[in-house]
């Protein structure tokens, strides 16, 4: 109703007119920057990045926004959870190789030592406790020498190898002298004398194979040669081998040689060995020395140490006759010869065979079973078979088959041969480059985040959707190696890994990862939930992250925002502490980042104790 007493009600029409009419054009003219037609687009994106005053957001909350994702409704609104503590007798856990489990497998071609994941109706949904008196692992290279007794209570080994060097007890810690039982007198030893042989020193060798790898000291002490080793062993008798590994500081897996093939690419390896290993190399017509050579470069090396080779002198210790044990090497030098191997060196109780570079210059002197699968990567959950994996094609004798690589670490961001021949779909060297450049920009502001990370502090990493390794080659140092994981479901990229001189291996995070709880600092993992959040549930993938995490270790998430925001409810009951933070591009860029780290808690605790690691706070 009018009156003469108040007539600016038209002036304030007026006003909230222009006010409306002013943000219009603003919001117009600030897409019309964004597309990229204006010119004042890179000042804008300065000024956006200059805005963000802390690098730290304690309290993004993206509740009532951004539901542009659409997350399907057996994962949306996770409602928020406190996960207990799983029982103290669970405090070692490795869900797929689980004793009891296993040993309703047959016994035959090791199927009962493999992976045997528990079905959706036994997956634990607790948090796996670490031992009372759990302490931070020492720093690298002390680590290497010296293992917290209490991180790993098993004394078997110290009394079952107590001749061979493997472990000592020393009050309250394990001491690792580098001995093994072929090589008692040291590692070191052991492996300058492959180094005479091998090219281990120059660059050429730097991806290694360890199979029955015990405590893993050949891969520790390869180490010093910048030699990347993945060491695997079972869960056998001898207790916790990878354990006492990872808790090295030194990579390695729970696998075995049986009646699938190994998690890893063909030519991925530029050196294999076996040091009394127990793998019986001429059972099943030859069936896992081929699998070797699958996964062995050409132009590599395979070191066998033990039995048979040297049986003149140890035929009556391991009671056996002398026409048995030479009847088997010589059977084990047949189907090296019928794989392209060439013997190159045999003194005391080492044989080296070298893999031609292509099969131009093979001299078989019998035809060969030839595997006729079209993709020699496509190896999760298939049949190990008997069958010789063929070289790729080359042009003529001189053509290393599948490419020819650099030396490390040249080699670490050289164009790979798997790239530059075009098997990678949709990578090219343009987008490698982008790739590298991508990830150096990103890890750098992860060490402006975290000053450890690339220290001694976070020495066993992961990334658990690894891509072309550029994570890894952006972190590379000797005081940290990365397991570069290449989910299942995704694009096979780990040949790339490997080519770069990197390790990592196949895996369905749907399931266990194949290690111990506690093994590694620092997890990584960038688009990982959106992939899987149509194959399994957020909860089960975080909780084996939390059981593969150490206490205090970190965590990195990239991923939607909408996926980080259930993330984050889930995380928050599992006793780790988050902030979510803007991508490096700016608040506007829809991907954001979860740093989370884990905290200190052991069996039988609230989760409220302080840190552990105040008497190892030696990081580098």
């Amino acid at each position: 109703m009018g009156s003469k007493n108040n007539p600016p009600r038209s002036r304030s029409s007026l006003s909230l007119i222009l006010v409306v009419g002013l943000c219009c054009f603003f919001y117009l003219l600030g897409a019309w920057q964004k597309s990229g037609f204006g010119k004042g687009d890179s000042i804008a994106m300065e000024i956006t990045k200059q805005a963000q005053c802390t690098d730290v957001v304690t309290d993004l909350d993206f509740e009532p926004h951004h539901n542009t994702v659409k997350i399907p409704e057996r994962l949306a609104d996770p409602k928020p959870v406190s996960f207990k503590p799983c029982d103290v007798k669970l405090k070692d856990y490795t869900p797929c190789q689980e004793q009891d489990r296993a040993m309703k497998f047959p016994r035959e071609n090791m199927i009962y030592r493999e992976r045997h994941c528990p079905p959706e109706n036994e997956k634990l949904r607790c948090l796996v406790p670490a031992p009372k008196g759990y302490m931070t692992p020492f720093p690298w290279p002390k680590s290497r020498d010296y293992v917290h007794y209490a991180n790993a209570p098993f004394k078997s080994l110290t009394v079952e190898k107590a001749g061979q060097n493997w472990v000592q007890f020393q009050g309250s810690v394990f001491k690792f002298p580098g001995g093994g039982t072929m090589f008692p007198q040291g590692a070191d030893a052991y492996i300058d004398e492959l180094a005479s042989v091998i090219p281990i020193k120059d660059g050429s060798v730097r991806t290694a194979l360890d199979t029955g790898c015990g405590v893993a000291s050949w891969g520790a002490y390869m180490l010093k040669r910048n030699v990347l080793t993945m060491s695997f062993a079972p869960r056998d008798n001898h207790e916790a081998q990878v354990q006492f590994a990872l808790e090295r500081g030194v990579p390695a897996i729970i696998a075995v040689l049986g009646s699938i093939l190994l998690p890893y690419p063909a030519r991925a390896f530029d050196m294999a060995q076996c040091s009394r290993c127990l793998i019986p190399w001429t059972a099943n017509e030859g069936t896992y020395l081929m699998e070797v050579d699958r996964v062995l470069r050409p132009g590599g090396y395979w070191v066998l140490s033990g039995p048979p080779i040297n049986w003149k002198t140890y035929y009556k210790t391991w009671n056996r006759t002398r026409e048995d044990l030479k009847a088997e090497q010589k059977r084990i030098e047949d189907i090296a010869e019928s794989l392209c191997w060439e013997k190159k060196y045999e003194k005391g109780d080492t044989a080296i065979f070298r893999k031609k570079i292509n099969d131009r210059s093979c001299d078989r002197s019998t035809p060969v079973n030839t595997c006729k699968r079209k993709d020699t990567d496509d190896v999760w959950y298939k049949e190990i078979e008997t069958c010789v994996t063929p070289f790729p094609k080359v042009s003529n004798e001189e053509e290393v088959a599948g490419g020819k690589l650099k030396k490390f670490p040249e080699r670490l961001l050289a164009l790979p041969p798997s790239i530059s021949k075009g098997l990678v779909s949709g990578v090219d060297a343009e987008t490698y480059q982008e790739d590298i450049k991508l990830w150096k920009k990103r890890v750098a502001r992860y060490k402006r985040i975290n000053s450890l990370i690339g220290s001694t502090r976070y020495r066993n990493v992961m990334d658990m959707n690894a891509g072309l390794g550029g994570f890894a080659a952006a972190l590379e140092s000797p005081k940290s190696w990365v397991m570069n994981v290449v989910p299942t479901i995704t694009k096979n990229t780990l040949s790339v890994v490997y080519e770069r001189g990197l390790i990592g291996i196949y895996h369905d995070w749907c399931e266990g990862f194949s290690t111990y709880p506690r093994t590694y600092d620092f997890i990584h993992a960038n688009g990982l939930f959106s992939m899987y959040q149509h194959s399994c549930k957020i909860e089960d993938i975080l909780l084996e992250m939390d059981r593969i995490l150490r206490p205090e270790g970190i965590v990195i998430i990239r991923d939607e925002v909408d996926v980080l925001n259930d993330v984050r409810k889930i995380a928050n009951g599992m006793r780790w502490d988050t902030k979510l933070m803007d991508h490096e591009d700016g608040p506007l860029v829809p991907e954001k980042i979860l740093y989370a780290v884990k905290q200190y808690w052991v069996a039988g605790d609230d989760g409220n104790n302080q840190s552990s690691s105040a008497d190892n706070s030696e990081e580098e």
